[in-house]
């Protein structure tokens, strides 16, 4: 996959940021708006996929290691776990950060959602867990399905139909 013009580069250089910026702020207002850890996880992802076109595999290949991907997902999926079972004095998943005060466990004020960031609790952090777990698994998922086309084409000469002419 060769790189697209300088301008389409510029431009999704520009772009690809708002998207992950835009991801992550899915991923934290996950319980107060619609979205949440997959849903924002996927747009961070997707940024991914915009550099892949737009810069070509071998650009990307140099900053975007498997391993990061890799340690991002397993981290995502140590927290979801460790989450769970903090509340299992209770019942497994229990909200326990919920109504305590602190980063997570604001106490939500009875009437419309007035928007607190930090009274979900063990939500939030879920989410953020979801979040990373998603980002590493799709992000992987575009870098090895870009690995296996590089194969592809490195053991059929480059060319599209396989055949030699």
């Amino acid at each position: 996959m060769n790189p697209l013009s300088v301008v389409v580069r510029t431009i999704c250089d520009v772009f690809a940021w708002f998207m992950g910026i835009y991801g992550i702020y899915i991923i934290i207002h996950g319980h107060l708006t619609p979205g949440g850890g997959f849903q924002g996880g996927a747009v961070v992802a997707t940024m991914a996929a915009f550099l892949l076109v737009s810069h070509g595999g071998k650009k990307l290949l140099s900053f975007a290691k498997p391993g990061f991907y890799s340690g991002i997902e397993t981290a995502g999926l140590l927290i979801f776990i460790t989450t769970g079972f903090l509340g299992l004095s209770a019942t497994f998943f229990y909200n326990f950060l919920a109504g305590r005060g602190g980063l997570f466990g604001a106490v939500v004020p009875i009437g419309p959602n007035s928007g607190i960031l930090n009274s979900a609790g063990t939500i939030s952090v879920m989410n953020m867990a979801v979040g990373l777990e998603v980002i590493g698994g799709l992000s992987l998922i575009l870098i090895y399905m870009f690995k296996g086309i590089r194969l592809f084409d490195d053991q059929t000469g480059g060319s599209e139909t396989g055949h030699d002419r």
